[in-house]
């Protein structure tokens, strides 16, 4: 089967740090060429792939100071592919909807998969003029919202069995990964490991325009001494940082649509407490790979508890659930039910 994968371009695919749309990408276009697929990477120029790469842009849009338009880029890649859209059997957007109006006039064989929260006013009038439109979603929380859209499928992330070593003998501290913004609940995580008088180490992306948040309700928190501040870390980084952790807290307090933080600490046999936003309570399974909670009063007895989870079985739960093989193989049925205009069959 002939497939075009369509990523975003703010990050490579994968991203040299922090990105989950482009990572997802990555890891489903290495598994279709694994897979014997004939698959076509419509991306940032440095990005790095198996695939056949067409390159939209030389570098990625957060790494060239010089792209002041953000969106120029993409309409050239829409154009490409429309250019090439004959060659594919099933084109794969993972750039939301801006393709929608494309899609719908060049009568594409194509599926779009939403990476982002779906619960945003603005979005019911889209989805109302383009039902039409194939879409999966990552999770069964994510598509609550927009119940007028046309979900053919829902396909849980999935990474490479190999990404992440599982380490069975952690150190003393908990972990927090993500963005520092208000959504991500720093704060919260912080508030739980002081009342653990346990170490907290934090690897986060801080945006610019996140920057104010950070200093006015954020960096306060980070002069304690047992809260460590990392920064921003790249995948080469991640799995000692995770693994290395007696619990990953995912103290989010938003419609979550997945979470690829969760199964990443999963893979090296980390445990996770999260509060029960959007899909964690379907992508935890809790009393085996972590702890869903709803307050920090039960997010701090979770924890406790959390840390004398078998490592094991964590990574057990992952391997069973959230492999990149998996993932393709649920993206595989569903560009077959396109081609053969049988409409989506829910994963």
């Amino acid at each position: 089967m002939r497939i075009a994968q369509v990523a975003p371009l703010f990050e490579s695919v994968p991203p040299h740090k922090y990105g989950g749309t482009e990572r997802v990408v990555s890891y489903l276009t290495e598994e279709l060429v694994r897979a014997g697929a004939d698959v076509t990477l419509f991306a940032s120029g440095d990005s790095v792939t198996r695939a056949e790469l067409d390159p939209i842009c030389a570098r990625s849009l957060r790494l060239d100071p010089e792209v002041r338009d953000l969106l120029a880029p993409t309409i050239c890649q829409l154009e490409r592919v429309a250019r090439r859209a004959r060659e594919f059997d099933v084109v794969h957007f993972h750039i939301d909807y801006l393709h929608f109006p494309l899609s719908r006039r060049l009568g594409l064989k194509q599926l779009t998969t939403l990476h982002g929260r779906l619960d945003l006013r603005e979005l019911q009038d889209l989805y109302d003029e383009f039902r039409d439109m194939p879409v999966v979603s990552i999770s069964l929380a994510q598509r609550r919202p927009l119940a007028q859209a046309q979900f053919i499928g829902n396909v849980y992330h999935g990474l490479p069995l190999d990404l992440y070593r599982f380490d069975p003998e952690p150190d003393d501290y908990l972990a927090f990964i993500g963005r520092i913004s208000p959504e991500k609940r720093v704060d919260r995580a912080v508030a739980i490991a002081r009342r653990l008088g346990m170490r907290l180490r934090i690897a986060a992306k801080l945006d610019r325009v996140e920057r104010d948040y950070y200093e006015r309700e954020i960096a306060g928190l980070f002069a304690d001494p047992r809260v460590e501040y990392v920064g921003e870390i790249g995948e080469a980084d991640k799995g000692a940082f995770l693994g290395k952790a007696r619990c990953l807290l995912f103290p989010g307090d938003w419609p979550e649509p997945f979470g690829l933080a969760m199964i990443e600490a999963m893979a090296c046999g980390t445990p996770v407490v999260a509060f029960r936003c959007g899909s964690v309570p379907e992508v935890l399974d809790d009393g085996v790979t972590g702890y869903c909670v709803d307050s920090l009063d039960a997010a701090v007895a979770a924890t406790a508890r959390a840390m004398a989870l078998d490592r094991r079985r964590c990574r057990e739960r992952f391997e069973r659930r959230f492999s990149a093989e998996r993932m393709a193989r649920d993206y595989m049925r569903l560009y077959g039910a396109l081609v053969e205009d049988r409409g989506g069959v829910a994963a």
